[in-house]
């Protein structure tokens, strides 16, 4: 359904997407995920064609970019409705661009996205949340096959992140394809295929299980431990360290392989004044990331 071969682009000079190719299947969650700066929203807009690319080719439904217009939608990373128009003024003017007037349909999403008790209010005075409920309507108003959704769900509260995330599956489920960039890691697990981009660059891609193996030949430990700078700064010391990541009292190691695991219990154990045992574990997706866009392991 997406098709992206070798997008080039560049501002003064710097060459900002090198070479990002990507296809994702019709009724796919694809989830781009990256650093800031890392050149997720100039590939979506690249994608949508917003933004012409300086080399490389798009595809949408098998067809052109600026003949697959009717196809997407696009859900901006900043709220883009009229502030001054009001819920349904705002859904109506986006679905006329598209030739939609049917307002059975239109007052039938207001209602899926539970937006009926704002459907007079002016946009502007809507909460962040419910902002971001009217973008997604205003860009399913003309029933695309594509969605392209920059980082849909950020600055909200989780309760209404999981409402819209269940409301993804339901479109997917429906037949169509999904394309979000997101900096949250729950998130990532959510997607039937994910991609990292660094500096431009696409450094992995595959489910979220297969992914976990970009890092390569690779231990991980854990250990329930308190987070102290001198204990981070002894493992970051030990020849052969890739990351250490600590999760409240939860502090991980991902190692190569030919890093004696005695070594680094007897190096913490000189930090903390008590005998460490490590417990061997599985990287997670936040592991890898940190690790791959950092430059831990490339």
């Amino acid at each position: 359904m997406i098709e992206a071969e070798k997008l080039v682009k560049s501002f003064k000079g710097v060459r900002r997407v090198d070479e990002v190719s990507l296809h994702v299947k019709k009724g796919e969650i694809f989830g781009l995920l990256g650093p800031n700066a890392a050149g997720k929203t100039t590939v979506i807009r690249m994608l949508c064609g917003i933004m012409e690319a300086d080399n490389g080719s798009v595809r949408i439904n098998n067809t052109s970019v600026q003949n697959a217009k009717k196809d997407f939608g696009y859900v901006a990373q900043y709220f883009g409705q009229y502030a001054e128009l009001t819920v349904f003024e705002n859904l109506k003017f986006y679905a006329e661009m598209y030739g939609v007037r049917d307002e059975k349909r239109l007052e039938a999403l207001i209602e899926r996205y539970q937006l009926s008790a704002f459907r007079d209010s002016e946009a502007g005075a809507l909460s962040g949340g419910y902002k971001r409920r009217l973008a997604l309507v205003c860009a399913l108003a003309h029933d695309p096959k594509v969605l392209f959704l920059d980082e849909p769900t950020a600055g909200i509260d989780p309760v209404t992140r999981k409402l819209l995330w269940d409301d993804f599956y339901a479109l997917s489920a429906e037949g169509k394809t999904l394309f979000v960039t997101t900096h949250y890691m729950e998130e990532a697990a959510r997607c039937h295929q994910l991609a990292f981009i660094a500096e431009g660059k696409m450094i992995a891609q595959g489910t979220p299980s297969s992914i976990k193996s970009a890092l390569g030949d690779v231990l991980v430990y854990s250990v329930k431990i308190s987070y102290t700078p001198e204990m981070t700064k002894a493992i970051d010391g030990v020849d052969g360290v890739v990351l250490t990541n600590q999760f409240g009292d939860d502090l991980h190691i991902v190692t190569e392989k030919q890093v004696d695991k005695r070594v680094l219990e007897e190096v913490m154990g000189s930090v903390y004044g008590e005998e460490i045992t490590l417990s061997e574990s599985e990287p997670d997706l936040e592991d890898v990331f940190i690790a791959l866009t950092q430059g831990g392991r490339k």
